[in-house]
């Protein structure tokens, strides 16, 4: 079994079902939205497929592939099983399992500017591991925030296929792309559209709900000097220290583009003798 179900259906450039300004709160860091979209994924799944979950095999949840810094739509995946295990224990079932498909590599590219053969080209270019004999019999629930061109669908299949992993398979969505007219550019139009430059992302980091993904790690370590000294100047910081210890698991230090401000977090730490 391979099926796909999404929440919301884009058919126009200017009206949608759901906020934008929410949507691009919670793709950096805002981690309320990311229970609400989940709590929303979940009624409107379960009022039309309830019947998938009579079943005795184990439910393993995934969201997109991450390497140490997990994506915006894990924490999408981590309120959905919440509201999933409720579900299940009510229901008299075992309680469903978190896992991922590991990745090896990142990049600095903004996936949200690239068409289908560009992010499939991009994404192609890394390697991923997923452990079929844990998955081999199960019921495997990817979840992810967006689905645009599909390119992450085409690689988690690729991936399923290589793997030959012998499983059931649903894509969920919180929204889907559906008139292919449009440019794939309006996944950006989202990301974007609340959190505009560095004094929204300060606002953002302020916030008691606020939570690193790979998308907003990646965005202040691409920042100039100024914005990054002014970021610096209005979060606290502990957060500074958690983005340092997040960049190194993730290799970012590896990577020219992220050098100097990588550099200036480290001295920072130095200064304050650690």
């Amino acid at each position: 079994m391979n099926k796909r179900y999404s929440l919301h259906h884009i058919h126009s450039a200017d009206e949608f079902t759901f906020s934008p300004a929410e949507y691009s709160y919670f793709k950096y860091g805002a981690k309320s939205y990311a229970e609400k979209f989940a709590k929303e994924l979940f009624d409107g799944f379960i009022a039309g497929h309830a019947e998938l979950f009579n079943t005795e095999k184990e439910i393993v949840v995934l969201p997109s592939p991450y390497m140490a810094i997990p994506t915006a739509s894990n924490f999408l995946c981590f309120f959905f099983k919440k509201y999933l295990d409720m579900y299940l224990f009510q229901k008299g079932k075992k309680s469903s399992i978190l896992s991922k498909i590991n990745r090896n590599h990142t990049y600095i590219t903004d996936y949200g500017n690239l068409n289908f053969e560009d992010r499939k080209n991009l994404i192609a270019n890394d390697t991923y591991y997923i452990d079929k004999d844990f998955l081999r019999g199960k019921l495997c629930i990817f979840i992810d925030d967006i689905k645009i061109t599909g390119s992450h669908e085409f690689t988690v299949n690729r991936i399923l296929n290589e793997y030959n992993v012998e499983a059931d398979f649903m894509f969920l969505y919180y929204a889907e792309l559906m008139n292919f007219d449009l440019d794939p550019k309006i996944e950006n139009f989202f990301n974007y559209y609340a959190v505009k430059n560095i004094k929204h992302i300060a606002e953002v980091m302020v916030k008691p709900d606020f939570e690193f993904n790979t998308r907003i790690v990646k965005y202040i370590l691409g920042l100039d000097s100024g914005n990054f000294d002014y970021l610096t100047s209005k979060v606290k910081k502990e957060q500074m220290d958690l983005l340092l210890e997040l960049a190194i698991s993730n290799n970012y230090h590896l990577i020219k583009e992220y050098e100097n401000n990588i550099n200036t977090l480290t001295q920072t730490e130095l200064y304050y003798g650690y």
